[in-house]
């Protein structure tokens, strides 16, 4: 609890002092951007700027605690297989919501050259998102948590902030609310109260279980090159599937999906709760 709490600071640190450096700049006129997105890339640079130094006082930061010590062949293996498992993983969540009629085909005319483009820059931003997300997440985070308070308490935190950065974003101000410090220091508020809202909660749940599902992964392999693949190949099937496939407000079973993404909901809910069942039997045959 106390390596989980530290990073929360972190993150509350980084956000506050966005917040602080967002109205000035702006004064300044070197940028261009609205606020929430100024503060949004002014919170990302402070916590590039801070997480090695934070991760090297944990002593998170070798190969092992990071989610790569085992031979580079076995990784790269694993993040095969990995990424196979997690394409088949979505697109079974994806077809099920075409069957439902939650989701419905994209009746634009696609050419073929846009499509082959489209894979390749899901293929790129799946590859680049696993590998980050998941040596943060999965291996120094997991890491420094399970050093000091054990794999459950690891795979259960590390899924918890997982989920919950995803909602972590400064919003934009209401219409005709002038943008001043007050703004700031409200758009900085907003971050912390928006989390609390019930439209979240179904996507709240499927990204914690998500998360969940990644660190049974972990812990069963003692490694993130699974991990990493099943992350890489769930972002490929979302960014296709909302390129190819359109919501559909309309269904009676549509409440399924939340407002995320339009792919994840109480739906993928169930489907990953399964699969993290599945896993946690699987660890616990082998290690009986």
């Amino acid at each position: 609890m106390r390596t989980t709490a530290v990073f929360f600071a972190f993150l509350f640190v980084c956000l506050l002092l966005a917040a602080v450096a967002t109205p000035p700049l702006l004064a300044s006129g070197w940028v261009e951007l609205e606020p929430h997105r100024l503060m949004g890339r002014l919170a990302q640079v402070f916590i590039l700027l801070g997480i090695w130094p934070l991760l090297a006082k944990l002593g998170v930061l070798d190969r092992v605690a990071l989610g790569y010590g085992v031979k580079s062949r076995i990784w790269w293996r694993s993040v095969g297989w990995g990424w196979l498992a997690g394409v088949g993983i979505l697109l079974v969540l994806v077809l099920a919501l075409l069957a439902l009629e939650i989701r419905v085909p994209d009746t634009h005319s696609r050419h073929w050259t846009a499509l082959l483009q489209r894979c390749g820059q899901a293929l790129l931003g799946g590859a680049l998102v696993g590998v980050l997300e998941e040596t943060f997440f999965r291996g120094a985070l997991f890491s420094a948590i399970r050093r000091r308070d054990g794999a459950i308490a690891a795979m259960l935190w590390s899924s918890a902030l997982y989920a919950l950065l995803h909602f972590m974003k400064p919003g934009a101000l209401p219409a005709g609310v002038q943008f001043d410090w007050s703004g700031s220091l409200q758009m900085f508020a907003h971050v912390f109260v928006d989390l609390f809202q019930w439209n979240h909660l179904d996507s709240l749940v499927a990204l914690a279980l998500a998360g969940l599902l990644l660190a049974l992964v972990r812990e069963w392999s003692g490694h993130i090159g699974w991990c990493v693949g099943l992350h890489a190949g769930w972002v490929l099937v979302i960014q296709l599937g909302r390129w190819l496939t359109d919501g559909n407000p309309a269904s009676p079973l549509a409440g399924l999906v939340g407002d995320y993404d339009g792919t994840i909901g109480w739906l993928a809910a169930v489907w990953l709760g399964v699969l993290c069942l599945g896993v946690a039997l699987v660890m616990r045959r082998q290690s009986s």
